[in-house]
């Protein structure tokens, strides 16, 4: 893909702090609201988190009253000229009034003219087209629309002659004014940096607000069939059920005995996403011999006709009558079918109550359940405003030239947002800004930035290879709750890939973030519930259900992305959605291992402290430890109050050295640094292997699905360490608060209750009557698993 890249050093791998230029600025240089252009109180810009970019719009609406030519008809299209830029609306054939309705954007960075000529031209087949009149402007003259004042009226304008001294027939409709990029023509605009681009390559350089597909779980509970029949009626069957959703196939386990009765009660569990395309087709099948199944009976069912459940009351079983596989070509025989028929018992439902999982726990973004109806009240707005990226390298060539065509993707809950392409450029300027509602502050937001392989131009990849799939160049993460309320962050974050030949940064990319806060209280609140619905705790499902559903759900909402104009791609999907996380590596089984080694620095160092205070190292520490130990022997009450004093002093102490900025990609956490080639050789390889040898590739890939769980589980325990140190270091600010203020008025409520009390009322607590405990997790333990670790840094 790309050459390898130089050495960096450590810094070039850190977060930089940005200072742009944000909020809306007046044209010729005032900034808006401050003694300048308005002194009045406004309604706050949408557009305050990115820097002001000017540009010319042109509305070409319609003509009317065209001449036509020596033929008698006219082909008109209007050329809309500004210096060595020109835009070209379509044709439309022997029409004299015709309406085009298009938009042009002139940045006003690369103007260069100071007059705007709008031509409209008859096509000719043969020989150059025909004028048939302009319209000229002054670029001084051009007003400027402010927003929030509505769009600018449109006017008709009499076409002059090629001289300009006099007018000839026909008039045009258009609008000129100077806007910003938060005017609502800017999506939809042609753009003038974007002139080379033709064809469909036009609409792939859009930007574009993506909606993820609603999914549901489909439970589909198999309890029993009656009266199924083989081929062979002298061999009573042994029976299992196959069903099928799409491309979902799973069926049940074998009928323990032979019979014409089997019964199974097992559960199958699919993805489906709205609407539903997909149909459940469910079959009997027989087992003939170990290589060898036959149907004996068929049903194919529309998911629209099941109940969509939103708690856990149980669902009515319904008999269905089975197909027989092969029959039903002539009348007779479905007549035959309907009397003598086989049917199946199924329990099916919609789960609603769940969310449906398409990306990896660790990065979530969303943990609503499908229903809207148990949807809560948002707890606050995150605003980001995608500025530019700097220093990309080059991702293909073009006219002998390395350039890079660079778009931005993030992805936050069911919205997905594409910025626009910014065409051959290694510093691309966006400058957009995005909003997504807040229902739970614990939730990551992912951003892409990705080379847009889709122009239909001549462009090859730095590689040499010619597939056309958009390039990765790196990916940032940011987790909600390291970010204070109402603050802008401004910082330039590290672009970071791996690669076969190792560790690369192409780039940094610019951005500003503010999550503001709509009820405090409802946020605090949230730190004491689950962290997904509470059917995954009544009715949770098993580790490898999971892992299924989540590699099922991303592949539909990859498909049904993929599907839209212009479309979100498989390859920029999968990439967002971390679809082989879950793989074997040896490189982050390292970096887990060591995760887990420092948490543990701290029980070493203190256990290397006792070690001194024992062999009297430092005499006063000594003595004052053995001080401290005769007042707790006595006065055992002080211990627990002592100890979460303590907490809380240490949390205000390390309140001077909380992290200032959000997380970012770590290469040194991530082991990406001194990773050695063959494990990266590794990483890389696919699965299945494509190692040539059998044997290996057999033992290869069963070391490697055993290795990735256990990489996972490593993962977990030193997420699980991590959130015990964010307890204190002002990772998340609300749930430092929150702990530091439990710690004082615990301590404050344990000087004054008598010891064994306590003692009494928590072992009461814990030894209580099953009947007195519920399935829902603990308040300690919601608000333990809400706490941030160091997972969102990892590469």
């Amino acid at each position: 893909m790309t050459s390898p890249a130089p050495p960096h050093n450590q810094e070039d791998y850190k977060l930089k702090h940005t200072k742009p230029q944000l909020g809306e600025r007046w044209p010729h240089g005032g900034v808006r609201g401050g003694g300048g252009w308005i002194t009045s109180e406004r309604a706050t810009s949408t557009y305050d988190l990115v820097e002001q970019m000017f540009y010319l719009y042109v509305r070409v609406e319609k003509a009317k009253d065209l001449p036509p030519n020596s033929m008698g008809s006219c082909d008109p299209y209007v050329e809309v000229k500004l210096g060595n830029y020109k835009g070209k609306t379509r044709h439309y054939e022997k029409r004299t009034n015709p309406e085009w309705k298009q938009v042009f954007a002139f940045s006003k960075e690369k103007i260069q003219s100071s007059f705007l000529e709008v031509f409209v031209r008859d096509r000719e087949v043969v020989g150059p087209d025909e004028y048939i009149g302009k319209v000229v402007f002054d670029m001084n003259e051009v007003p400027t629309r402010v927003p929030p004042d509505s769009p600018l009226a449109p006017q008709w304008y009499r076409l002059e002659h090629r001289r300009r001294d006099s007018k000839v027939k026909g008039e045009v409709m258009l609008a000129v004014w100077m806007g910003t990029q938060a005017d609502e023509a800017f999506p939809e605009a042609w753009h003038s940096d974007a002139a080379s681009v033709q064809g469909e390559g036009v609409y792939n350089i859009r930007s574009k607000v993506y909606v993820s597909p609603k999914l549901w779980y489909v439970r589909v509970n198999v309890i029993e069939a009656q009266d199924v029949e083989p081929h062979d009626r002298s061999q009573v069957p042994q029976a299992f059920v196959k069903a099928q959703v799409g491309n979902q196939t799973l069926k049940t386990k074998l009928c323990p005995s032979r019979t014409t009765n089997p019964f199974w009660n097992e559960d199958l569990l699919f993805v489906a996403a709205e609407p539903f395309e997909e149909k459940l087709v469910l079959t009997v099948e027989n087992k003939v011999s170990p290589a060898k199944d036959e149907v004996m009976g068929r049903l194919i069912l529309p998911l629209t006709i099941f109940e969509r459940r939103l708690d856990h009351r149980p669902i009515h079983s319904r008999w269905f009558n089975l197909e027989k596989y092969g029959f039903g070509a002539l009348e007779a025989d479905r007549g035959h079918e309907l009397k003598f028929s086989s049917r199946v018992h199924l329990r099916v439902c919609l789960e609603g109550a769940y969310h449906v999982l398409d990306e990896s726990t660790m990065y979530i973004s969303d943990q609503r359940p499908t229903a809207r109806q148990l949807w809560k009240h948002p707890v606050g707005i995150l605003e980001v405003g995608i500025l530019s990226a700097q220093g990309l390298l080059p991702m293909k060539t073009k006219d002998r030239r390395g350039t890079t065509d660079a778009y931005c993707v993030a992805k936050y809950g069911q919205k997905w947002v594409r910025t626009r392409t910014i065409l051959e450029s290694l510093s691309p300027k966006w400058n957009e800004q995005y909003t997504w509602e807040v229902y739970d502050p614990c939730t990551v937001i992912t951003l892409g930035v990705f080379d847009n392989c889709h122009l239909g131009g001549n462009e090859k990849s730095a590689g040499g290879g010619g597939a056309k799939a958009d390039s990765r160049i790196g990916k940032v993460r940011i987790r909600l709750s390291t970010l204070e309320t109402d603050r802008i962050y401004t910082h330039s974050y590290p672009l970071l890939v791996l690669h076969p030949t190792g560790l690369k940064k192409m780039g940094e990319l610019q951005l500003a973030v503010r999550f503001t806060s709509l009820s405090l209280a409802n946020m605090i609140y949230l730190y004491m519930q689950p962290l997904l619905p509470k059917m995954h705790y009544l009715h949770p499902f098993t580790v490898n259900q999971v892992d299924s559903l989540r590699y099922q759900a991303m592949n539909i909402v990859a498909l049904r992305l993929g599907r839209a104009e212009p479309p979100l791609r498989k390859e920029v999907v999968e990439y967002m959605l971390d679809v082989d996380s879950h793989m074997w590596s040896m490189r982050r089984s390292k970096a887990n291992f060591f995760r887990i080694v420092s948490l543990f620095s701290g029980v070493i160092s203190m256990s290397r402290w006792l070690g001194e205070v024992r062999h009297w190292k430092n005499p006063a520490t000594t003595v004052l430890v053995h001080v401290l130990f005769f007042i707790l022997i006595c006065y055992p009450e002080l211990i627990l109050p002592t100890i979460f004093l303590y907490m809380f002093l240490i949390g205000i102490w390390n309140y001077r050295f909380r992290p200032r900025h959000p997380p970012h990609m770590d290469p040194k956490l991530s082991w990406a640094e001194a990773v050695h080639p063959d494990e990266l050789d590794e990483e890389f390889d696919t699965f299945p292997t494509s190692k040539p040898q059998d044997v290996a590739r057999m033992r290869y890939d069963r070391l490697r699905s055993v290795a990735g769980r256990i990489q996972t589980v490593v993962g977990d325990m030193a997420m699980q360490g991590e959130r015990f140190q964010a307890l204190l270091s002002w990772r998340d600010t609300r749930a430092t608060s929150l702990f530091i203020v439990f710690c004082l008025i615990a301590a404050v409520v344990l000087y004054v209750t008598p010891f064994k009390m306590v003692t009494l009322v928590a072992g009461m607590v814990w030894l209580r009557h099953p009947r007195f405990r519920s399935k829902l997790p603990s308040i300690p333990s919601n608000f333990f698993k809400r706490l941030p670790s160091r997972a969102d840094s990892m590469l």
